[in-house]
């Protein structure tokens, strides 16, 4: 892994196209309204028969501020009173999914995600993590990984030791950019003291692992100051960093509408931007573990990536995989099985719907035996950069190059373009293909030609 990645800018040229983030296979561009409440009570029952471990998902939509450039399931406003009668139908929520789970199912894994779910008061917080701990087998002695969004804006040394008082052990610090007029550009105000405070409590209370978020193509930002940004997180010694590219769809998501397209970087910026922070965290000994993600040698994302056991959810990329994801809240989407649901995203349609007693699933999908498949191969090659096709052939009794001939050409012209590796056995994707793995994905995907590819963001 030590050539873990090479800039290739002739490779980035031709492959940096618009495509999924592949947070699950078959994508939720692909979720229809046909999957209900009796297909999640079934999967439940399923996974209950199975006893699976589990993953939670909490969603707290609200913010105080808005940030131009967020495309999350959000609520912007100061009345924390809002708050309350959306945590009454969460809990409700809570108890109509846990009464079709074992008590014997350990949840392995929770993520508080937003939104800003420090939005709560500390009151609120303990009373959400009760009924959490009342409805489901949370672990008591910090061997799971419970991780919280933190806004450093929205926490103080108080706060961090509530989370971690109330079990939390992993904290994601959003930054973004520390350069003052990127900051007014994007309407975040946030001081490096105020993050570098978060950060000394995170350590202070020991938690286990600090990630910050970055995001590189925002408007005013130059390859210069982003670099200086990067060098100050560095500083700070997160465990994990997650770089996203912007993507500017203002016709998707209204806040976007207030930045001012003329003050975004132009594409050769921002690619200037990616290089320069690859090299920089490359030498301060992060890892690039894939999809804008980078760990220290010694955090579970790599040590499970050179074990080959590194997968990806609708969280990103995990050490859970194996895991029942169950989703909690506005907009979340639980994993079960072979099942994906999404619950409503509009906020007084969730809360209507479990006023009257009825979970709020809205849309989802069932995955078929060729999604079952190509989920997998998109898996490996995703978290592991490579593909052994026996193990495909042993797993879902196929050949591979008979089932996948179709594809053939377009992974031949990958191999020689020096994107991959490629022989009757395998596919190894090369360190000058690894920032394009995503490319190499979709070759896979047997809906994408079906979609606008507006939808998605580029590669890069």
């Amino acid at each position: 892994m030590l050539d873990a990645i090479r800039w290739d800018s002739e490779l980035i040229r031709r492959y940096d196209l618009a495509g999924p983030r592949y947070t699950s296979y078959p994508t939720a561009v692909q979720f229809n309204s046909q999957v209900g409440t009796f297909d999640l009570f079934h999967a439940l029952r399923e996974s209950r028969k199975a006893l699976r471990p589990l993953s939670l998902y909490v969603h707290v939509p609200f913010c105080a501020n808005i940030c131009y450039y967020c495309a999350c399931n959000k609520v912007i406003t100061k009345d924390r009173g809002r708050a309350l009668p959306y945590l009454q139908r969460l809990e409700q929520e809570i108890q109509l999914i846990a009464c079709h789970l074992d008590p014997a199912q350990k949840v392995e894994q929770l993520h508080f995600g937003g939104g800003t779910p420090t939005f709560l008061s500390h009151d609120e917080l303990r009373q959400l993590m009760a009924q959490l701990r009342k409805h489901f087998n949370l672990l008591d002695d910090d061997s799971g990984d419970y991780s919280i969004e933190i806004d450093p804006r929205e926490a103080d040394w108080s706060t961090m030791g509530l989370l971690r008082e109330l079990g939390f052990n992993r904290v994601s610090i959003g930054l973004q950019d520390l350069d003052p007029a990127v900051q007014r550009a994007v309407n975040r105000l946030q001081s490096l003291e105020e993050t570098r405070a978060v950060i000394d409590a995170a350590r202070t209370l020991q938690f286990r692992s600090i990630n910050i978020d970055l995001i590189y193509g925002l408007p005013k930002q130059t390859p210069e100051n982003f670099a200086r940004t990067v060098d100050e997180v560095i500083s700070l010694q997160p465990d994990r960093l997650s770089v996203f590219n912007y993507a500017h769809l203002p016709e998707r998501f209204m806040p976007q509408r207030r930045i001012n397209g003329n003050e975004l970087p132009l594409p050769a910026q921002k690619l200037e931007m990616l290089q320069r922070t690859i090299e920089q965290l490359t030498a301060a000994g992060y890892r690039y573990i894939g999809m804008d993600h980078f760990a220290l040698p010694d955090d579970e994302l790599a040590i499970a990536q050179e074990e080959s056991t590194l997968q990806r959810n609708f969280q990103g990329y995990t050490t859970h995989g194996h895991c029942d994801l169950i989703g909690l809240g506005v907009s979340a989407i639980s994993q079960i099985g072979d099942l994906y649901c999404q619950n409503s995203s509009d906020l007084n349609q969730y809360q209507n719907a479990l006023a009257s007693a009825q979970l709020a699933t809205s849309r989802g999908l069932l995955c078929n035996a060729d999604d079952r498949l190509r989920r997998e191969v998109i898996q490996q090659l995703i978290c592991t950069f490579s593909l052994e096709f026996a193990l495909i052939e042993q797993a879902f009794n196929i050949d591979f190059r008979g089932y996948f001939g179709e594809l053939w050409p377009q992974l031949q012209a990958m191999a020689e373009d020096g994107l991959i590796e490629l022989d009757n056995e395998h596919i190894g994707v090369l360190p000058a293909g690894r920032l394009l793995v995503r490319s190499v994905c979709m070759v896979f995907d047997a809906y994408l030609e079906q979609h606008n590819r507006q939808r998605f963001s580029r590669v890069i």
